[in-house]
Parts: C-alpha cells; sequence; structure tokens
C-alpha cells in the first residue's frame, strides 16, 4: 500500500479532519498487503491514525484508516450506542469489540452494512436517512447521501476535495504521508 494509494483515499483522516476512510485494495501474492498495514501502523498509530483491513474476497481487502480518538468519540454518544445496538453491536464502550462486530457484520452480509457511515464519521442523521429510505429521496450527495444538513455537508465535502488535492500535491512535490499527517 504506497503513500499515493493512501494520499488519494484518505488524506481528511490523514489531516485529522474526517473520522475515516475506507477503500479497496488487492491482496498481493505473499499477503505483502498486511505487512505494509503492520509497516504504516508502526509509523501512524503514534499520530493517531490505525489501519485495518477487513478480507472482502480471496483476493481484495477493505482498508479501513480511522482516527481512534474521533471514531470513540463519535461511537461512543449515547444515541450512537443506542442506534448500533439496533444492528447487534453490545453495549460496552470497547472499541476493540465494536470493530470486531463490524468486520463480522461486513463478513455476513450480502449487501454492505449501512451503519458503517458512522464509522466514516457520516452524521447520524444521514445514516439513518440512508437506512430507512433504502438510499433515495435524499437532498444532495457528496461523499454520502444527506438526509439532514445540506449546507454543512456541503462544506465538509469541499473540505475534504481540497486537502486531498493538496496532499496528493505536496505527496508529488516530494512529501511524506508520514509528514504530512497531522498528530492528534
Amino acid at each position: 500500500m504506497s503513500e499515493q494509494i493512501l494520499a488519494a483515499h484518505c488524506s481528511p483522516t490523514l489531516a485529522g479532519i474526517k473520522t475515516g476512510n475506507l477503500f479497496t485494495c488487492c491482496i498481493p501474492e505473499g499477503k505483502t498487503l498486511f505487512s505494509a498495514i503492520h509497516r504504516w501502523n508502526t509509523l501512524l498509530n503514534p499520530k493517531g491514525v490505525f489501519i485495518l483491513a477487513f478480507p472482502c474476497r480471496a483476493d481484495r481487502a477493505m482498508i479501513y484508516v480511522y482516527r481512534k480518538s474521533r471514531l470513540e468519540k463519535d461511537l461512543f454518544s449515547p444515541e450512537t450506542q443506542l442506534f448500533l445496538r439496533e444492528f447487534g453491536y453490545g453495549q460496552e464502550n470497547n472499541l476493540p469489540a465494536i470493530l470486531a462486530k463490524l468486520a463480522e457484520r461486513l463478513e455476513k452480509s450480502s449487501g454492505f452494512p449501512h451503519e458503517i457511515g458512522l464509522f466514516l464519521g457520516y452524521p447520524l442523521e444521514d445514516v439513518k436517512g440512508f437506512i430507512a429510505n433504502k438510499g433515495r429521496n435524499c437532498k444532495c450527495t457528496g461523499y454520502w447521501k444527506v438526509y439532514g444538513d445540506v449546507g454543512t455537508a456541503q462544506n465538509l465535502f469541499q473540505k475534504y476535495r481540497k486537502c486531498t488535492d493538496i496532499y496528493c500535491r505536496k505527496l508529488q512535490e516530494g512529501t511524506s504521508i508520514l509528514r504530512l499527517t497531522v498528530t492528534a
């Protein structure tokens, strides 16, 4: 997993302005993806960034890059905890257990568990709206489908695009992802 892939898919998380990003990646022969994830975790964990791989097929994995402190804040609110219980998540404020449950739901789901939006920093109102409307009738679309505050969402979408553009340009100019990653 290269710096270019991280910049293209995860810049807002690396910059500390988004909870998490998720993208699909090929698992090269020899499982070098997992050694790359271990190497990136060694470098990025001290900055508050963590990377997990959720297998989705024999040759592909979903890579989840997240800010641990933001994720805990997002997931451990009483309203979010109540919502997650509807999908089988436990009552404990235990991030490893919650992430293990997400991995289980990803593995067993024929579709995509829509509560994953909460793990990416999407507003609870929008995740609920997406589920209730089966992905239809949204007010606008960007990084996610918006059912709540359009103005705030559009500002975030613009911020995420600008961040990704800056990170990709800085990377091309020779600045490393490690140097670009904000410590939180």
